[in-house]
């Protein structure tokens, strides 16, 4: 009789974490086609609490710590993104383990996401995927407690308001809850949120996709910062506008065999994450956490 390939794991355990041991295979699956590790963040983002926050950055460094040095990496990134302090040290933590990066988007990687992909050599995008503006999200007072909101529209809602208040009309009662919490260290943290978002772009450009040439970074940055292009903190940049802008991406056509792997692991996770209400994996081949 020919031996029989047995999991590691006791039978019990193997059974109970079965969905995350199958997505391990797959990921090493992909590792052997594409010759590259590949690492996974992916966030449910219809949940409140998906966006990048510092609680990110040990987890994320335990997928990293399961790379060899000087490595060619793939990241599989899903996020409406979140705080840009957090995300550049989740790209420190990545760049000191990587030699050749390509972020692979399957669907959205949006603001401060964003950010992160453009610190990438190349992009990875199909039919489905999308980027964003990298205007950054902070934390503001509402009626149902503290929420991430874009820093831009709150600013813009500031507007909003003082021009109606500049036009005779009365406060309107909804805008208390907000107002309540604003001060003047909030509205100038907006906006120093949002050009260092810009800086942060520039860097992660100029040490990419245009490694000693800080010009065109600057110019897709202010682009990728241009509230009169992107009105929408959801605005949609699909892959051809990506490459109009500059960005450096491979496109992969749905019925790519890389790409179809890709797509039925990304897949697994939001199955996954809907049955499990789960907020955020982070996942390798040897490591997974998931809150």
């Amino acid at each position: 009789m020919s031996q029989l390939h047995m999991p590691k794991q006791t039978p019990l355990f193997h059974a109970i974490h079965r969905d995350r041991y199958e997505r391990q295979e797959l990921i090493k699956e992909i590792e052997t086609v594409t010759g590259r590790r590949l690492l996974v963040y992916i966030a449910n983002i219809t949940h409140p609490e998906s966006a990048i926050t510092r609680e990110d950055i040990a987890p994320f460094h335990e997928i990293v710590a399961s790379l060899e040095d000087d490595c060619n990496v793939d990241l599989l990134i899903e996020s409406p993104g979140g705080d840009p302090n957090a995300a550049e040290t989740l790209v420190h933590t990545l760049l000191s383990k990587t030699s050749h990066l390509r972020v692979i988007v399957p669907q959205a990687a949006k603001s401060a996401a964003t950010l992160i992909s453009l610190a990438g050599d190349e992009i990875v995008m199909s039919n489905t995927s999308e980027l964003g503006p990298i205007d950054p999200q902070i934390s503001i007072p509402t009626a149902f407690g503290y929420q991430y909101r874009p820093a831009q529209a709150f600013l813009n809602g500031l507007e909003m308001i003082k021009r109606e208040h500049a036009a005779g009309q009365p406060l309107n009662a909804a805008y208390l809850p907000f107002l309540q919490g604003v001060d003047a260290a909030l509205i100038d943290f907006c906006y120093k949120s949002i050009e260092h978002s810009k800086r942060l772009a520039v860097k992660w450009l100029s040490r990419s996709m245009y490694k000693n040439n800080p010009l065109a970074a600057k110019r897709i940055a202010e682009t990728l910062t241009n509230i009169e292009k992107y009105p929408n903190h959801g605005s949609v940049i699909n892959y051809q506008e990506a490459m109009a802008i500059g960005l450096k991406i491979t496109y992969m056509p749905y019925n790519d065999e890389v790409w179809q792997a890709i797509w039925r692991l990304y897949t697994r996770y939001l199955v996954y994450m809907r049955e499990k209400t789960a907020i955020k994996i982070f996942e390798s081949t040897s490591s997974s956490v998931m809150f």
